[in-house]
C-alpha cells in the first residue's frame, strides 16, 4: 500500500507536534526519537535513522534507528560518513547501484534497502554533529525528491540547534552524576564498604522505582542520587563507624546523625540531582511505621525516593559480609522482608521486590565485590 504526499497542513501539525516535544525535552535519547519520527513522517520514509559524531572514536554512531539496535561505522564511510565529511546532503535512487552502500546488513537482516536520503545537521557554530538518514520511500513515486531533501534539511537545521543544548544538558548531568557516584564510594570506604555496594543499591533503586511505576526519568534521578544515601558518614568517627562490637546507645545516636548531616551537606542545592539525593540522605533510615529515624516520618509523608532506597539498602546491607556480621542467606533475607511488610518497609516496595526478586539477584550477581577486588 502506497502512502500519498502530505499537504502543506498535514506538513505543520507534523512540525509543530514534534518541534514542540523536543523543545520540552531534556534526555538526549527521548530527543534523538521524536527527531527520528519527525523525519520519517515528514518525508514518509520507511525508517529513518539519526547518526551522531564520537569523535573520540572516529566513529559514526546510532542509538536511535527505526527497526535496527545501535550501529556504530568508521567515520567517512557509507553515504552517511561521505555526507558529514563533504557537508553535503545525498539522494540516491538505488542503493545496490553505488559502491558505498554497505548489503552486509541487509543481508544479516532481510531487509531490502532500496532509495536513500541523507541530509547532515549542524549546531549553532556551524559545525556539522550529525546526520539524518532515511530509507526507502512509502509513497508511489519510490524514491526520495527535491521535496523531501527540502523537508529533511528543514527538520536537520532546527533538530541539530536543539539537539546541541540537549547534549551539553546531557554532559553537565552526566558530570554531576559521575561525582556524586565518586562521593558516594567515598562515603562507603569510610565504612569499610566497597564501590559496588552504591551501585547495586542505585541498580536496585531503578528497577523498584519502574516497578512503582515511576516514570523513565524520575527512575533514572533516583538511580543517579541514591550512592549518596550515606554520604554523612564522612562525618562519622572511624572507632564509631567500624566499631566490630555492639554498639553504645550513645554511639548509635552518632551513627544515626549521618541521615541530618547527609541532608545538610546536600538540600541547599538548586540542582535537581543534588536536592534528589538530599532526600535519600536524609530520610533512607525513616520506617513506614513510624519507627525510623532522624524525624521519625510514617507512610506516605516518607519520600518515595526515600523509601524505595531503604529496601534497596537492607537487602544489599542483609545480602554482604560486614564487619559486625555475615551476608544472610536468601531464605532469611526474604523472611526479613515479609516480617517488616508494613513496619519497616512501604508493603507496595515489598512486593515489588519480590516480584523482581530474580532480577535484583542477577543485578547483585553482575556486581559482585568479589568482581571489584579483581579489577
Amino acid at each position: 500500500m502506497y502512502k500519498k504526499e502530505l499537504n502543506s497542513d498535514d506538513l505543520l501539525k507534523i512540525i509543530f507536534h514534534y518541534t514542540a516535544k523536543i523543545a520540552s525535552e531534556r534526555q538526549l535519547n527521548a530527543v534523538l526519537v521524536h527527531m527520528a519520527d519527525m523525519g520519517r513522517e515528514l518525508i514518509l520514509s520507511d525508517r529513518c535513522t539519526v547518526w551522531l559524531i564520537d569523535e573520540e572514536s572516529k566513529q559514526l554512531y546510532t542509538t536511535v534507528a527505526h527497526g535496527v539496535d545501535e550501529i556504530r561505522v568508521p567515520y567517512g564511510t557509507g553515504f552517511v560518513g561521505s555526507s558529514i565529511v563533504s557537508g553535503e546532503p545525498i539522494i540516491i535512487e538505488d542503493a545496490y547501484s553505488d559502491p558505498r552502500h554497505n548489503s552486509e546488513n541487509d543481508r544479516k537482516t532481510g531487509y531490502r534497502t532500496k532509495s536513500i536520503i541523507t541530509v547532515p545537521f549542524r549546531n549553532n557554530d556551524g559545525n556539522i554533529i550529525g546526520a539524518y538518514q532515511a530509507i526507502n520511500k512509502l509513497t508511489e513515486v519510490d524514491h526520495f525528491t527535491p521535496r523531501d531533501l527540502e523537508l529533511l534539511s528543514l527538520a536537520a537545521s532546527y533538530a541539530g540547534k536543539s539537539l546541541e543544548s540537549v547534549m551539553l544538558h546531557q554532559e553537565i548531568f552526566d558530570t554531576q552524576r559521575e561525582i556524586i557516584a565518586k562521593m558516594g564510594e567515598v562515603g562507603e570506604i569510610r565504612s569499610k564498604e566497597t564501590a559496588n555496594h552504591v551501585k547495586r543499591v542505585a541498580e536496585y533503586s531503578y528497577v523498584l522505582a519502574i516497578a512503582l511505576g515511576l516514570s523513565p526519568t524520575e527512575a533514572e534521578l533516583l538511580r543517579t542520587a541514591s550512592p549518596m544515601h550515606d554520604i554523612g558518614k564522612v562525618a562519622i568517627p572511624d572507632a564509631i563507624l567500624n566499631k566490630p562490637g555492639k554498639l553504645t546507645p550513645e554511639e548509635f545516636e552518632t551513627i544515626k546523625s549521618h541521615t541530618d548531616i547527609g541532608y545538610r551537606l546536600l538540600h541547599g542545592s538548586r540542582r535537581e540531582l543534588l536536592r534528589a539525593a538530599a532526600i535519600v540522605a536524609g530520610q533512607h533510615h525513616e520506617k513506614w511505621d513510624g519507627s525510623g529515624y532522624p524525624d521519625g516520618r510514617q507512610g506516605e509523608d516518607i519520600h518515595i525516593f526515600g523509601r524505595i532506597t531503604a529496601v534497596a539498602d537492607v537487602f544489599d546491607a542483609l545480602s554482604a559480609e560486614r564487619v559486625y556480621k555475615k551476608p544472610w542467606p536468601m531464605d532469611r533475607i526474604e523472611s526479613f522482608f515479609r516480617e517488616e511488610r508494613g513496619r519497616h518497609f512501604d508493603p507496595r516496595i515489598v512486593d515489588a521486590f519480590f516480584a523482581h526478586l530474580p532480577q535484583l539477584l542477577a543485578i547483585r550477581e553482575r556486581l559482585t565485590d568479589d568482581e571489584e577486588s579483581a579489577e
